[in-house]
Order: C-alpha cells, then structure tokens, then sequence
C-alpha cells in the first residue's frame, strides 16, 4: 500500500473516532449553551463531509 493511501485510511480513522466522540459527548456536554452546541454541530457537518470525500478517494484507488 503506498504512503499516501495509507494516510486516507489514518485520516479516516481519525474523522470517525471524532465524529463518534463529537455525537456520543460533545453535543450533549454543550447543552446549556448555544454557541458552543451550534460549534459543535459545524464541526460534525464538516468532518461527515470530509469522511465521505476519504471514502470516495479511497474507492477511487480501488483499493
């Protein structure tokens, strides 16, 4: 596996680990304010997409 697609799939490691820990505590840790939930939520919506754009550079190497 070359070097650069096994940094995809480090990446996408990292960005599922986040998104689990963003879902599972943060959101629920923010309740009580506003900004600090809608920040949260902004983080989440970003690493979805860029999780989906890993996936879509690791099927294009067809790995």
């Amino acid at each position: 596996m070359n070097n650069h697609i096994y940094n995809l799939f480090s990446q996408l490691v990292q960005n599922r680990r986040s998104i689990y820990r963003i879902q599972k505590f943060y959101l629920k840790d923010a309740r009580g304010c506003k900004k600090c939930l809608d920040f949260w939520k902004q983080v989440l919506k970003q690493k979805e997409a860029e999780t989906k754009e890993l996936i879509n550079l690791i099927k294009a190497h067809k790995i």
